[in-house]
């Protein structure tokens, strides 16, 4: 167990008052969305493309992921300087960057007015808040000052409330009150770091171990890309991720060499009451040829009734996770020097 003051120590921007008081800001990030008031509609919209980066593009997977079953138009999200050659006049472009000053998104942003696309803003300032005001680009302005990652509920909620009354999508406000209702309660489970808490004792059997998280194409698809990034950048520690079906057609075979490389893995695998029958069997088949092969297996079950609820009980736990993984690899969750370093190098380069 990490001792208390060492914990206060490393954890100075205090990352785990962030992430236990995780369901006031879904409560906060909801009441924003309802407030919001949309200048258009889905009329003659075609495709909805969310432009982003890292903790602000997670959110758009999330979205994705959990309005697959609603959603009639599709969804893409756009991790990239430039945007598919398809958004014209008849897309949405979601323009997300907490930090508003996002190089890739701000491309992206200036191709999505050459391809005359409707425009959505989301953002809690910086140079989108300001190009938005310019152009008239209606804009939903969160609370800023936190990392981006740190502020997955901004980045989510607000936007299904507005998919919905653009109508889009029917939100499920019951959906939303289970889903707070859940991430309180797992935060009280997970706040104490004894034997009991669940986080905690998956974060000691990932220590010092290479971490690769596998999911269904399903509901937790957009789950396990939080808990690879989560990882990464709260505990500074590697973490890689695959998907069923796809992974049992190429990256089972790759679990041979380098083999005293491969007995050090630890696997999570994250898991929904929906995952398709034949991916549980594909599981079950693949735990059974592989069952020499990685360190361990971690099964990781979704908590909840609704779909909403499912899926944030996984995210939630995913980051109590990558927090006590870096307690216990004597790290500050909170900063991500190189990430800087890249940025600050980037912004000396020519284009």
């Amino acid at each position: 167990m990490v001792p208390q003051e060492t914990i206060k120590k490393l954890d100075p921007q205090d990352m785990r008052g962030k992430i236990r008081g995780f369901s006031e800001q879904v409560e906060e990030a909801v009441a924003i969305g309802k407030k919001f008031k949309p200048s258009t509609n889905r009329k003659n919209i075609t495709n909805i493309v969310l432009a982003g980066m890292g903790g602000s593009a997670i959110g758009g997977d999330l979205l994705r992921t959990y309005l697959s079953k609603q959603l009639r138009v599709p969804f893409v999200v756009n991790r990239h300087y430039t945007l598919p050659s398809f958004v014209d006049r008849s897309s949405l472009v979601i323009i997300s960057s907490y930090s508003g000053d996002t190089e890739e998104t701000l491309e992206a942003y200036k191709q999505a007015v050459e391809q005359k696309a409707r425009v959505l803003c989301i953002t809690s300032g910086g140079e989108v808040a300001k190009r938005a005001k310019e152009l008239k680009h209606q804009t939903i302005i969160i609370p800023g000052g936190l990392q981006p990652r740190a502020a997955l509920g901004y980045s989510f909620f607000p936007l299904l409330f507005a998919l919905g009354k653009m109508g889009f999508v029917e939100t499920d406000e019951n959906e939303v009150t289970e889903t707070i209702t859940v991430l309180k309660t797992l935060s009280g489970e997970s706040v104490d770091m004894t034997d009991r808490n669940l986080p905690y004792s998956i974060a000691k059997r990932l220590h010092g171990k290479p971490v690769v998280v596998w999911s269904s194409t399903n509901l937790l698809e957009a789950v396990s890309v939080r808990w690879r990034g989560q990882i990464n950048e709260n505990a500074k520690h590697l973490a890689y991720r695959g998907l069923f079906p796809e992974l049992s057609h190429n990256e089972i075979v790759g679990w041979q060499n380098p083999a005293e490389v491969l007995k050090k893995f630890v696997i999570i695998l994250l898991k929904d009451r929906d995952d398709h029958t034949r991916v549980v069997q594909r599981l079950a088949i693949t735990k059974e040829v592989l069952k020499n092969t990685p360190d361990a297996f971690i099964e990781v079950p979704s908590r909840g009734e609704g779909r909403l609820a499912r899926m944030f009980s996984a995210i939630h736990l995913g980051d109590w996770v990558s927090y006590y993984l870096a307690m216990l690899n004597v790290v500050d969750p909170t900063p991500v020097d190189r990430i800087n370093y890249l940025k600050n190098e980037l912004e000396r380069a020519t284009w």
